[in-house]
């Protein structure tokens, strides 16, 4: 096997070969102390990883954020030590006593890479084939913003996406949906690394993966390089360099490797997949390598060799300049690009957020949150050419798009809409990696029901605290029809349940603009925004009550500082509550109505604002959702009463819906007078 000289430092002369080797040792060095991870990734693919960061990757160590760096994820994030031995080898700050504490509790080196610990990590990674999915969103953004903003010679967008996949990966349902919208995109500047090593944790996949790889990619319009083989530099060069040729078409590179590389009786083998070597295979490992240094320990030639903070440096250096001329030549194309990337809103958005809530509060529209979503997108998208947006092939449903959108496809990246097609995992998992890519506020629609399908993906953005809007329309029974396939009715509290996740489900379009508001203003994680597909009617408020839907639940219908009952209702709801409330307000009652459009930005209040919301004095509570009914219990308690759906829906028009399932202002008014006895 050809093994190139890439480097002589005074007399001594280090090989491909020889600086692959020092991924292996920290890798297997770092299992080993924690005694647990996965080895053999990492030493199966130090030879590609070698050539592609030393050879190919565009990026400054000491500037991990530059907007024109080469993305790199690992999407087969198992074999997380090989990103974090790449960033500590080539210079960020990511210092050996952190590979030490690889798997150990507020390390910055985590079982898996996680996006905001170690510096140089794109994206967190480790449920299979979501990696890959959050790098064609990178490569889509990078497509968009050179359409945008590259002027003549001018290019300041001009990177790539690199991504190493696993077989896991690749049997993921969530690969064939993403490369499948990658390859009809055109996203020529994606190159996909396979590491082809046919073993998993139950050992050689030819039981249970045997599809051509290379066909199906060719299906998905894809430039596939077959049998690369894995451990010849040369062989990898070429194949990279081919790669960055085709700028037409996303490649991938079907390398053919050894899991556990170098390991003499473990390599090949699915027992060095998840399971350190063992001290005395580790020895043996060293002695075939050819490594005689002890754990931990990197020969400072080899630091010299992997240093990239210099030429990192150079090139930054490059783009700086370029970017000067393109200041000059282009002042606001060049303050709208700083701007965006930056991730600021204009300085007027205050604004014209204030401005159109009012509108909307003024005109009173009796319309379906959905429509009052699509006039919100309209409002502000026309302010905000970050936003980008798109649907799970429900565009009309959703009401996602507006007047001014622009369909993006291979042959026009110059858009601000993406039809996604039926692929609502890999949608969402996309606008991940456009969101972490920068330069964009992505959203994107499906029914409720359908947010199952991208369960994981919104987990994800939640856990990394990234911008995604997801839009939900269709958010109940009230669908009607279509049945209890499209009727959501615990999607709402398990989204609610979901640490980070912020969800609004609006009663009426004034509601709906807040959401809005409050999901384009949150820049520390995703917001799920629940609309209606039947009409809700406006609801009058005045200028507190206006101010305090930003506070995520308020006094809708005030009754006194201690009335007799509270009814706490969301969405469609409310107007039931409302009409309710007001009979019995009439007969003598003391009836407040609570519309909680958020609940856990409610819950970030403080405790004299919900106090004045939530009397602690006033138990008699009763909650209305067309839901699930539990949820409610942290702020009804265990006597308080709530109406939803606790059981999945039925097939029939809305309004039988709601009369079959007691979300009745007859069944309401009841329930009140109930408890008050």
């Amino acid at each position: 096997m050809a093994i190139s000289q890439t480097d002589i430092l005074g007399e001594t002369m280090l090989t491909r070969h020889e600086l692959a080797n020092a991924i292996r040792a920290l890798s297997m060095d770092a299992v080993q102390q924690a005694n647990s991870g996965h080895p053999g990734a990492p030493m199966g693919m130090a030879d590609i990883a070698e050539v592609l960061w030393n050879d190919f990757l565009k990026h400054n160590p000491a500037n991990p954020n530059w907007d024109n760096r080469d993305r790199f994820v690992m999407s087969n994030g198992h074999g997380s030590m090989l990103v974090y031995s790449l960033l500590h080898l080539s210079g960020y700050d990511l210092p050996i006593e952190e590979l030490k504490s690889f798997r150990q509790l507020h390390s910055k080196t985590p079982g898996h890479p996680e996006y905001g610990y170690a510096p140089g990590v794109e994206t967190t990674t480790g449920p299979l084939g979501q990696g890959l999915a959050n790098a064609v969103g990178m490569a889509l953004a990078e497509s968009i913003l050179a359409a945008k903003f590259n002027k003549d010679s001018l290019d300041i967008v001009n990177h790539h996406t690199y991504v190493s996949v696993g077989d896991g990966c690749l049997m993921e349902g969530i690969s064939h949906e993403a490369c499948s919208f990658a390859g009809t995109m055109g996203l020529g500047k994606l190159v996909a690394i396979y590491d082809d090593n046919k073993i998993s944790i139950d050992g050689d996949v030819s039981g249970w993966f045997t599809e051509d790889i290379p066909k199906r990619f060719e299906s998905y319009g894809w430039h596939v390089i077959p049998d690369v083989d894995g451990h010849d530099p040369d062989a990898i060069k070429k194949a990279l360099t081919e790669a960055k040729a085709n700028e037409k078409q996303p490649t991938i590179i079907c390398c053919k490797t050894i899991i556990g590389w170098g390991s003499p009786n473990k390599e090949g083998k699915e027992s060095c997949h998840g399971a350190p070597l063992g001290d005395d295979e580790i020895k043996l490992t060293r002695e075939k390598l050819g490594w005689t240094h002890d754990a931990f320990v990197i020969p400072d030639e080899h630091y010299a060799a992997w240093d990239a903070k210099e030429k990192g440096k150079e090139l930054e250096t490059v783009w700086n300049e370029k970017f000067s001329a393109y200041e000059s030549a282009h002042p606001e194309l060049a303050a709208e690009y700083k701007r965006r990337m930056a991730g600021k809103l204009p300085d007027n958005w205050d604004s014209i957020a204030k401005d159109y809530i009012d509108a909307c509060n003024n005109k009173g529209d009796t319309i379906a949150s959905r429509k009052a979503s699509q006039n919100a997108i309209e409002a502000f998208a026309s302010q905000l050419p970050e936003m980008l947006g798109g649907s799970a092939d429900l565009t009309g449903s959703n009401l996602t798009n507006w007047s001014g959108s622009v369909v993006i496809n291979s042959i026009n990246k110059n858009g601000n809409y993406i039809s996604y097609g039926v692929r609502e995992f890999a949608m969402s998992a996309i606008d991940n990696g456009v969101a972490l890519h920068g330069g964009f506020i992505p959203y994107s629609g499906t029914f409720l029901m359908f947010s199952e399908y991208a369960r994981n993906a919104l987990r994800m953005a939640a856990l990394m605290k990234v911008q995604n809007i997801f839009v939900y329309t269709h958010d109940s029974i009230g669908l009607g029809e279509d049945g209890p396939t499209h009727q959501g009715v615990e999607q709402a509290a398990t989204l609610r349940l979901m640490p980070n996740m912020s969800l609004w489900r609006p009663c009426d379009a004034v509601e709906s603009a807040v959401a809005w508001q409050a999901a384009i203003e949150r820049r520390d994680g995703p917001t799920s925004l629940l609309f209606s597909r039947q009409n809700l009617a406006h609801i009058d408020r005045d200028d507190t009550q206006l101010k305090n839907i930003q506070r995520g639940g308020y006094s809708l219908l005030h009754g006194s500082e201690q009335p007799d009952a509270v009814i706490i209702a969301t969405g469609s709801e409310v107007e039931i509550a409302m009409n309710v409330a007001k009979q019995l307000n009439s007969e003598g009652k003391n009836i407040r109505v609570v519309s909680m459009p958020s609940t856990d930005v409610f819950d970030q209040q403080d405790d004299d604002y919900k106090e004045t919301v939530l009397p602690d004095a006033c138990r008699k509570r009763i909650a209305i959702e067309a839901g699930v009914t539990d949820y409610w219990r942290k702020y009804i308690g265990l006597d308080g009463k709530a109406l939803g759906v606790d059981t999945f829906g039925e097939s029939a028009p809305a309004k039988t819906l709601f009369e079959h399932f007691g979300l009745t202002e007859t069944n309401l008014k009841q329930t009140v007078n109930d408890l008050l006895t």
